[in-house]
Order: C-alpha cells, then sequence, then structure tokens
C-alpha cells in the first residue's frame, strides 16, 4: 500500500503513460463533492479546467505522454455515471482519452470488477474501495506476470470502448 501523496506523485513523475479502468457504479469522493451537488441539480457542471489536476494533465500531455481511462457503465447509467461522463468533459479538455464501455459488454469481454491505473506499462495502482464506494487505498503491483494480464484487459477494453462524446451522443447527454 502507497500513501495518498505517493499515488498523487504518480501522476506527475509517469514517463509515458497513465491508464484507468473505472467499474464502481459511482464513487463517494464524488457524492462528497460540491460539483456533484451542481450536477443534481441541473443536469451539467461549470468544470475549472485551471484545478491542480487539470493543470497537471495538460502539463503531462503536453510533452506527449499518452493519459486515458474505460469508465464502465451500467444500463441505464447511474447518477454518479452520468456525473462521470459530464465530467469525461473536463478531462478530455487536458488531453486524456476519455472513453466508455457498457458493463454488459464488459463482462462478456471478462474484464474485472476492479479500478485500476497503469504506469508505464510497468506499475499497476490497484484502487481498494468499501461498499460504499469509499478508497481505502491503492495497492501498488509491479510483478511483470500481474502487470501485463492488466495492459491486455487495457488493450481489449480500449479496443471496445466507445469514446466518451458519442457515448454521450447515445445517451442523448451530449454537451
Amino acid at each position: 500500500m502507497i500513501s495518498p501523496d505517493e499515488f498523487v506523485a504518480l501522476f506527475k513523475t509517469f514517463e509515458h503513460s497513465a491508464w484507468r479502468l473505472e467499474t464502481r457504479c459511482g464513487y463517494a469522493s464524488d457524492r462528497d463533492d460540491e460539483t456533484y451537488r451542481e450536477f443534481i441539480e441541473t443536469g451539467t457542471v461549470q468544470w475549472d479546467l485551471d484545478s491542480a489536476w487539470c493543470t497537471n494533465m495538460r502539463h503531462q500531455t503536453s510533452r506527449g505522454k499518452r493519459v486515458g481511462r474505460v469508465r464502465i457503465v451500467d444500463a441505464p447509467p447511474t447518477t454518479g455515471q452520468l456525473y462521470l461522463l459530464d465530467n469525461a468533459r473536463r478531462n478530455a479538455a487536458t488531453g486524456e482519452d476519455m472513453r466508455n464501455l457498457w458493463r454488459a459488454d464488459a463482462e462478456r469481454l471478462r474484464l474485472p470488477a476492479e479500478d485500476f491505473w497503469i504506469f508505464d506499462s510497468r506499475m499497476v495502482a490497484l484502487l481498494r474501495f468499501d461498499e460504499a464506494d469509499i478508497l481505502l487505498g491503492v495497492e501498488t503491483i509491479t510483478d511483470p506476470v500481474e502487470v501485463l494480464r492488466r495492459v491486455q484487459m487495457r488493450d481489449v477494453a480500449v479496443h471496445h470502448a466507445i469514446a466518451y462524446d458519442d457515448f454521450a451522443a447515445l445517451l442523448g447527454t451530449h454537451r
């Protein structure tokens, strides 16, 4: 397990790629955020593109580094998943490759029900959550067999996923 500060540092020190699989129906940290309340009230958010996250992601992607995610979505999407779909506009504006995949397709493809980041195809940061969607900690995995297994999952997920804006258009939520 690594500390929250060590986890945050990974997003500043990766060399060429950072990629995430998001599988949960929602996240407690999102529900605690003011932007979540804004989304519930208005159906959209005025995202802060100058936040620390956005500033760092723009810096990383402007240097030619690849950052991306595939988010698993239920049919119908949960409120948390719709919030994240709106949030994908912010992520994409920083240079992240944002995609979505229906949960039924993810299950058919045998993708795991675990959230993780892959850094430089050499390390996995496995995010551990409780039943209330609260992040309990981050476990790093460097065993080449386990990392390669998740890199293969990444390739499958990216191949079958739909770009976030096309996915939003399918749902009629494109802005």
